[in-house]
């Protein structure tokens, strides 16, 4: 058992690093996660992205087997610039605020970012101090099928209206003081974890 009062190392060097960090319940981690993850590594210029598996949702009731979701993470994101982590469940930890809090600690040396789904825009507001989170790193959104007017619309996007990059200025976005962020247009990958699920439940009833 790990002790309580150490802790958990990093996933992978990040000191001098443009790091993205994706977090996501990954259940199962499909095409369209990897399609956010390619276009931010290319549209903010990122040296790496880490997949950060989510130990839990609060906000969702189905959670499916972490060792599952880990492993359907670590073949989707095969890159050699992509890290796929279980850090929040060795560190014990359940809120994104908490996790990045706790990277930041262990990586002072790193510029972080963190990366999400229009999807994941819209209900950010849910967020446990999701306000905190954009005051403490950028944040670059991926256009996602069906959620631009949602995410343009959400609690986030009207509270910090004043903080938004132009898209054609992401690159900029990872040496911005936060709060600050980004909507990225890119081409829509149709896929979501929710569909793949039910997919799967029909042919195996």
């Amino acid at each position: 058992m790990r002790d309580k009062g150490a802790p958990v190392r990093l996933p992978a060097p990040a000191r001098g690093l443009r790091i993205g960090l994706m977090g996501g319940s990954f259940n199962p981690a499909h095409a369209g996660h990897r399609h956010v993850a390619l276009t931010a590594m290319k549209r903010l210029e990122l040296d790496r992205v880490w997949w950060i598996v989510a130990r839990g949702n609060p906000l969702k009731a189905e959670q499916g087997d972490f060792e599952a979701r880990l492993a359907s993470a670590q073949k989707i994101a095969r890159h050699p610039r992509m890290v796929v982590t279980d850090f929040e469940q060795r560190a014990g930890l359940t809120f994104t605020a908490d996790t990045l809090c706790a990277l930041s600690a262990q990586g002072p040396g790193a510029q972080f970012v963190w990366l999400m789904g229009a999807d994941s825009l819209a209900s950010f507001h849910l967020w446990r101090r999701w306000q905190a989170i954009a005051k403490a790193f950028p944040v670059a959104v991926i256009a996602r099928p069906g959620y631009g007017s949602k995410a343009r619309a959400s609690p986030f996007a009207r509270r910090f209206a004043k903080t938004r990059l132009r898209s054609r200025d992401a690159a900029a976005l990872v040496s911005t003081t936060p709060p600050a962020w980004v909507m990225i247009e890119a081409p829509h990958v149709p896929l979501s974890s929710t569909a793949l699920r039910r997919a799967n439940q029909a042919a195996f009833p």
